[in-house]
């Protein structure tokens, strides 16, 4: 089994981009003895919680394609596999190394829930609520206080609700949260270590 074969995926007789792996076939190439290298582009507490035992973390917002690449000590040509929680950060970190001229790298479909399900090893440490799981209660929270205060204080301020809405969809449409984005800098969603690598307590 070459790797080629192993990630190389098709739809509708077209390449896909990024190129993906399945948690099956990622398990069966470390098995094999392949040497992977994998690395986790969630925030830090979020790794903390669960990840991949083979995986290391780079958190998206601090992601430098090119130092990666240097930092593999003349590996750069070998496959870089990319995991996140779902695959969408994951995706998008593929997409950053293909612009900085990096195309050998793969993200794993369906990210660390996916790999979870398939039963590849797994470290667990402290729990943590999910970015996206952050972003509906934030912006639930701001829609239902742009409504309130329309109603108590002034029909204008229901222009946050409104607001917000449009954020979302803009979101929903790109693909780029901006919110999201915000709150991966939180305090609270960095490991108190304040290093890219998280360790497990």
């Amino acid at each position: 089994m070459t790797t080629n074969v192993v990630v190389c995926r098709t739809k509708k007789g077209k390449a896909m981009n990024p190129t993906t792996v399945s948690p099956k076939e990622l398990a069966e190439l470390q098995q094999a003895g392949s040497g992977i290298d994998l690395i986790d582009v969630r925030m830090p507490v979020e790794y903390r919680e669960v990840h991949v035992e083979f995986a290391r973390n780079i958190p998206l917002d601090q992601l430098d394609p090119t130092a990666v690449m240097q930092a593999r000590n003349g590996s750069s040509d070998d496959p870089l596999y990319v995991v996140c929680r779902s695959g969408s950060r994951g995706e998008k970190a593929c997409e950053q190394f293909q612009q900085a001229g990096f195309t050998n790298v793969i993200n794993v479909d369906g990210g660390t829930l996916a790999c979870e399900k398939a039963g590849l090893p797994l470290v667990r440490g402290k729990k943590a609520i999910s970015l996206e799981r952050q972003v509906r209660i934030a912006a639930g929270s701001l829609v239902l206080l742009g409504a309130v205060l329309g109603w108590l204080i002034h029909p204008a301020l229901i222009g946050l609700s409104a607001f917000v809405g449009a954020g979302l969809v803009f979101a929903g449409i790109t693909d780029a949260c901006g919110m999201g984005m915000m709150l991966a800098r939180m305090p609270w969603n960095r490991c108190s270590q304040g290093t890219i690598a998280c360790k497990l307590h």
